[in-house]
């Protein structure tokens, strides 16, 4: 009986859910940020739900929940049922790099994420003091393979983009780097200006005031393109290197089986907040690239940061048990 009871309640949930989504939002929509205020997903969340509170005519407000290394907010996500009332800013860390790494995160994004929508990326500036004699990627290569010694660079922690980036780049090139990891880009950068590191893999939102002020030099980034308000910095992707041609980028996710009708209204509304003329120019002033994508391209996307990072966590050792 109690079985039956249990069969029950779950086809009601399933057959009644349409109808539900078909009247979704009829209250308040939380968007759980998973980074600290005052940054990049913070920005992005808070731009979201502004948008989305003007489309939908509902309130959506964003509530921040961070720490280990996201998990917190996205579990707390993962908890709620998949009824359109509860989202969460999720990123390549979240999505791609530390479900690699880490089997105890208490989610798993395949099988409890449905993904949203690609919110944009900051592209990683490999950068040194404006100091330095290197001037461009074949110097670096070039000083690499010289020097005596590993080369130090800073990123934003162990098992972050920039660290597995700085690891892959180096193994490609054939130069020997020594990984410096900071809690976060500020300090990071600090210590490449006072030169107490050789080089920094960090965002151009994290880097761009100490480059505006000259204190470093981007010598390539991981754009597809050059960045209209660094036009002097090339991409990988022009030196040779294409495979280093993604942002660190942000998405917008939620419980795993929210209707359909959710996930494409909210995609499609997106879509328009992030590229308005406005907007984009906004977002270029921080330093981050947009690019409107359908769920199923950010899946597709996801797939191909797993298969590419996979090998660059092995071989840094990150693989937990």
């Amino acid at each position: 009986m109690q079985r039956l009871f249990v069969v029950l309640a779950v086809a009601s949930a399933y057959f009644s859910s349409p109808a539900a989504a078909q009247d979704w939002p009829n209250k308040p929509v939380r968007i759980v940020n998973t980074f600290a205020p005052g940054g990049a997903a913070d920005y992005l969340a808070r731009a979201v739900a502004d948008g989305l509170s003007t489309a939908l005519g509902q309130q959506f407000f964003v509530e921040t929940r961070s720490g280990a290394a996201g998990a917190i907010g996205v579990n707390s996500v993962v908890a709620t049922p998949p009824d359109g009332y509860n989202f969460v800013i999720t990123n390549i860390t979240m999505l791609v790099l530390a479900p690699i790494s880490n089997p105890r995160l208490g989610y798993h994004p395949e099988r409890d994420l449905s993904n949203i929508a690609y919110l944009g990326g900051s592209p990683i500036v490999l950068s040194v003091n404006s100091k330095s004699p290197i001037h461009s990627l074949a110097d670096f290569v070039a000083h690499g393979k010289k020097a005596g010694k590993p080369l130090t660079y800073s990123s934003s922690g162990v098992g972050s983009s920039g660290h597995l980036f700085g690891e892959t780049f180096a193994s490609k090139v054939g130069i020997k780097v020594e990984h410096v990891p900071y809690k976060g880009a500020a300090q990071g950068l600090l210590d490449l200006v006072g030169g107490h590191i050789e080089w920094s893999a960090q965002t151009v939102t994290s880097s761009a005031g100490q480059i505006r002020a000259g204190t470093l030099r981007g010598i390539a980034v991981t754009a597809k393109e050059r960045m209209a308000d660094y036009p002097d910095v090339p991409t990988f992707a022009e030196l040779g290197h294409p495979e280093f041609g993604s942002p660190i980028w942000f998405a917008l996710s939620a419980p795993k089986a929210l209707p359909a009708v959710i996930i494409g209204r909210m995609n499609g509304e997106i879509n328009k907040i992030l590229t308005a003329p406005t907007m984009l120019e906004r977002m270029r002033r921080e330093g981050m690239v947009v690019e409107a994508m359908t769920p199923a391209q950010l899946e597709q996307l996801i797939e191909r940061e797993t298969r590419f990072w996979r090998p660059a966590i092995e071989r840094a050792g990150l693989m937990q048990k």
